[in-house]
């Protein structure tokens, strides 16, 4: 971007730090430090730097955030996190049976129990073939892979050595929908869905 038009942008309401979060307040997936900084010709260190600011002031803080940073008071109802490679705003976690209820409430739309589990047991063992799930489920789980896989929220990752059968893993997606930067990061199946508590028992032999 030449100096002229640089100056142009920091002459809008805001500046840089406001167009940064307009996109942010907009976008459907999250978005890089790089897509952020080509789209608005701008250092890659300085679209971080406004990022890093967004995030703490959301967090309630002033300046360098945390680690020697003065407290603004209450965190706004949302917040900006770094996952799956890029950057989105979601609602803050604290609030998240609140907007579960207004979200999900009626919708049919929602996925089953059964969609659910068996989506759990592929976050948990993959990669993982059907018939390695059918058989920790108990139940046939074709149809349900189908469903996943058409919701973007698994993909085929590769086939068993041995068997030749396909193996399934989480996507991208999945991560952004649960706002978690790794499956490292998913939290304890037994609260969540009774009946899966022993998946980690299961040995690794072939189905």
């Amino acid at each position: 971007m030449s100096h002229a038009a640089d100056h142009e942008l920091d002459r809008l309401p805001g500046g840089a730090r406001a167009a940064v979060e307009a996109i942010l307040m907009v976008v459907d997936h999250p978005t890089s430090t790089m897509e952020l900084a080509s789209t608005l010709a701008l250092p890659v260190d300085r679209v971080n730097r406004i990022l890093t600011e967004l995030r703490d002031e959301y967090d309630g803080y002033t300046g360098s955030g945390p680690n020697g940073a003065s407290k603004l008071g209450e965190p706004r109802g949302f917040e900006l996190r770094n996952v799956a490679g890029g950057w989105r705003i979601y609602s803050r976690a604290d609030f998240a049976d609140y907007v579960s209820a207004f979200v999900l409430d009626g919708q049919s739309a929602r996925l089953t129990s059964a969609a659910l589990e068996t989506l759990a047991v592929i976050a948990y063992r993959q990669p993982v073939s059907r018939a390695r799930v059918s058989a920790i489920r108990g139940v046939s789980v074709d149809s349900v892979v189908r469903t996943l896989t058409t919701r973007g929220l698994i993909e085929e990752v590769g086939t068993d050595p041995v068997s030749g059968s396909l193996l399934y893993g989480t996507t991208a997606y999945f991560l952004e929908r649960l706002g978690v930067d790794s499956v490292g990061e998913l939290p304890q199946l037994a609260p969540h869905l009774p009946g899966l508590e022993n998946l980690h028992d299961f040995d690794d032999s072939t189905y």
